[in-house]
């Protein structure tokens, strides 16, 4: 396994290496075969110069890669959205905030990563520009069983295997309802969502307004703490609380059920290892997220802010859309003004009933989803797979998605062992909690 981004950081520092040397790599994995269909767009071999060696020298990033989700925008070229739908559409004149603010401070493009066509789905498949299969970063190995590989997770599957392969250090996503936190739970990785007013969502092509956020996936905690200082242009507030002294809900409504036996091995035994090591662990009902189920019944914010969107490219080209996610987007045809409003002050007093039952805790934990990613056979595109596909992207999305509902932040982390499939612990907490989730994180990682 590749070292993460802070221990290649060190290594610059000492001088044990450069970022010609890393961009090199860096490359070589990216146009291996561990990242088949990951990228779109590649960037040219030829990394920084001596000169610019010189200037990445004080820089937080040093030169080292990262990949960009394809609906960011970057200068001199075009956003398609893992689409067919787009193209022709002219490039970018600048970089989105997000992609900006890695280049200032010194993070290299990689190049554009595949994603769910519109981001609109968390299994990660691309009938356009095919599928990545799953790559568990911590054995640095494909994700098999009996020899069929897995989905990445989506929406932004691409970026999830550029960094678990160790082409990237930090590979730049979105997520809407759990976009950037499940291919990081199918892929050994660490994907942290911010709350999503933390970083702007400037130049990215929208899937919900109203709910996307711009964040980032890493190997480490710690590599996660930096990306999110990047992209949202602030420090984040250190803390040295032991672990033993944060008070830990486990929601049992909801989030726990229909596990898959070897995730709730995995979770068991995690819960089980955080206790030990002093952690303050409390099962709590939290019957307020059956709610939602009710709360979305007419659409969600998705349906209805990405058919306004697509509704005129729908119009001309939807023959040319993947049919799941044509289908998804045009339930939002059919909700009303009253039934959108009525979303919006519905969540509200939801946020706030939600966050009177958290405050007495530091943080919640669930599994960030409940079963193993799918093999990429069993929902491949044909209307025969429709039915487990869809099976799957609603369990895939059913945890994450409650954290975007409550406007909250969230990281997931790893807690496979070797010889097991990826599974993944989530760390949660409401709006603006990021600096908590992310010190509380770093302590459950070093546990």
């Amino acid at each position: 396994m590749r070292p993460d981004l802070i221990a290649t950081l060190q290594a610059i520092a000492q001088k044990e290496t450069s970022p010609q040397a890393e961009w090199e790599k860096s490359h070589e994995i990216a146009r291996s075969a561990a990242c088949d269909n990951v990228f779109l767009n590649l960037s040219p071999a030829a990394g920084p110069s001596a000169l610019q060696e010189k200037s990445l020298v004080n820089s937080p990033l040093k030169g080292l890669a990262f990949t960009v989700k394809d609906l960011f925008d970057v200068a001199g070229q075009a956003s398609l959205a893992g689409s067919t739908v787009l193209q022709g559409a002219p490039s970018a004149l600048a970089d989105c905030p997000a992609v900006a603010r890695l280049h200032a401070a010194g993070g290299a493009n990689l190049g554009r990563t595949n994603m769910v066509e519109f981001a609109f789905s968390g299994v990660g498949n691309n009938p356009h520009f095919g599928t990545p299969s799953a790559w568990d970063a911590r054995t640095n190995k494909p994700v098999l069983s009996h020899g069929k590989g897995h989905a990445p997770g989506g929406s932004s599957s691409g970026a999830g295997v550029s960094v678990a392969t160790g082409a990237a250090f930090i590979g730049l996503g979105s997520d809407t309802g759990g976009s950037i936190r499940i291919p990081a739970a199918l892929n050994g990785l660490v994907g942290f969502k911010n709350t999503a007013r933390r970083v702007p969502t400037l130049g990215a092509v929208p899937l919900s307004t109203t709910m996307d956020t711009v964040c980032a996936m890493t190997r480490s905690v710690r590599d996660a703490v930096l990306a999110h200082e990047v992209l949202a242009a602030r420090s984040v507030a250190r803390s040295t609380r032991p672990l033993a002294s944060y008070r830990l809900a486990v929601p049992t409504s909801l989030m726990l059920d229909g596990m898959e036996a070897g995730v709730q091995k995995a979770w068991e035994r995690s819960l089980s290892h955080l206790s030990k090591a002093g952690a303050q662990i409390i099962e709590i009902k939290l019957p307020k997220i059956n709610e939602l189920a009710g709360l979305l019944a007419t659409g969600g914010f998705s349906a209805a802010e990405s058919y306004t969107w697509h509704r005129h490219l729908l119009e001309k080209s939807e023959a040319s859309y993947d049919p799941r996610v044509a289908a998804r987007i045009l339930r939002g045809a059919t909700m009303k003004a009253h039934e959108y409003l009525d979303l919006q002050t519905g969540r509200a007093a939801w946020i706030a009933r939600m966050q009177s039952a958290l405050n007495s805790f530091d943080a919640a934990l669930s599994p960030t989803v409940p079963i193993y990613g799918p093999t990429l056979e069993s929902v491949a595109p044909g209307k025969e797979r429709d039915e487990a596909f869809f099976a799957a992207n609603g369990l895939l999305l059913r945890n994450t998605s409650v954290i975007n509902m409550l406007d909250g932040c969230a990281l997931s982390l790893p807690i496979h062992q070797d010889g097991e499939l990826p599974s993944s612990m989530m760390v949660w907490q409401g709006p603006m909690k990021d600096d908590a989730v992310l010190n509380i994180s770093l302590a459950i990682e070093g546990a």
